[in-house]
């Protein structure tokens, strides 16, 4: 790896930051600077542009972002600014600074009409200010020619506030649960895409492709079966009732099917990819284990 290896981490106290914090002693060759908004604001261009020349990393990982897809509906200016704006600020800091980034995106690009899996050529069509965002967001990176992209769905961890968490503090207090069937996607372990990425930055210098990728975990479900498997994995006396998007109305549209190919990732970087279901299952052992369900 040129220069040194000093991997700089935004956005490190959410989901993916702290997967990310939890496994970097398994890389003892990359050396890790993790901040959050308190250490480092990425939206000051400045600020960045003097971080990132004063700590000389090789690699930036972007996990930052404004992911309350809802609130995103209302508050646009902010989630432009850290979805938008921010990634731009990283990605020219990087070029002039001659280190690359890797920069986390979302299935929320796509409007969800599709019937097959999208792969990263599929036309993209945001239908929410929350996706409209994202999408402004990846196309600075790749337009910085340093940064990768990779779009990744249904993000859940033993960190942080997730869909995994919910269904399991509301499951051990309600006797029924209802949970939407008609959107399909596939759920994505937080510390499998830290893998993943980690991965891709101890890998040779040259396999680094500036480029958009697709990952989640292998496998396909709705809502309602992501939800049943967590109540069924937990042993918890608790219904899960199917129903319609339309019986949950939001503020933001979500997309009915956002199955991602993952073909270029797994081929370029020689990954195997687990089930949703074993990871989901190695996920939920140690939610419980280590008593973080309210973390």
């Amino acid at each position: 790896m040129e220069k040194s290896s000093i991997v700089l981490v935004t956005g490190s106290n959410g989901q993916l930051g702290s997967e990310i914090k939890a496994i970097s002693n398994l890389y003892p060759t990359l050396s890790f600077i993790f901040t959050d908004v308190n250490e480092l604001n990425i939206t000051d261009s400045k600020a960045v542009e003097e971080y990132i020349k004063n700590t000389n990393p090789s690699f930036v990982i972007n996990c930052a972002a404004y992911t309350a897809v809802d609130k995103s509906e209302t508050e646009m200016a902010a989630a432009t600014l850290l979805n938008s704006v921010a990634p731009r600020i990283i990605a020219n800091a990087c070029k002039a600074n001659g280190c690359k980034m890797i920069h986390i995106s979302t299935d929320y690009v796509f409007d969800g009409d599709a019937y097959q899996p999208y792969n990263e050529l599929s036309p993209v069509n945001p239908t929410s200010h929350y996706g409209k965002s994202k999408l402004k967001g990846e196309e600075n990176v790749i337009e910085s020619g340093v940064g990768m992209v990779i779009r990744t769905s249904w993000l859940y961890s033993s960190f942080g506030h997730n869909f995994v968490k919910t269904i399991i503090r509301n499951a051990k207090v309600k006797p029924e649960l209802r949970v939407v069937f008609d959107q399909v996607g596939c759920p994505t372990y937080a510390k499998d895409l830290a893998d993943v990425i980690l991965k891709i930055i101890s890998s040779k210098k040259e396999s680094f492709v500036p480029s958009v990728f697709h990952y989640s975990n292998e496998g396909v479900c709705s809502w309602y079966d992501f939800a049943f498997e967590i109540v069924n994995l937990t042993k918890l006396e608790c219904k899960i009732i199917p129903i319609e998007t339309k019986d949950y109305p939001l503020p933001a549209k979500r997309p009915h099917y956002s199955v991602f190919n993952k073909e270029k990732i797994r081929n370029q970087y020689g990954l195997e990819i687990p089930h949703w279901s074993k990871s989901l299952s190695n996920c939920i052992n140690i939610i419980m284990k280590d008593g973080l369900l309210n973390l």
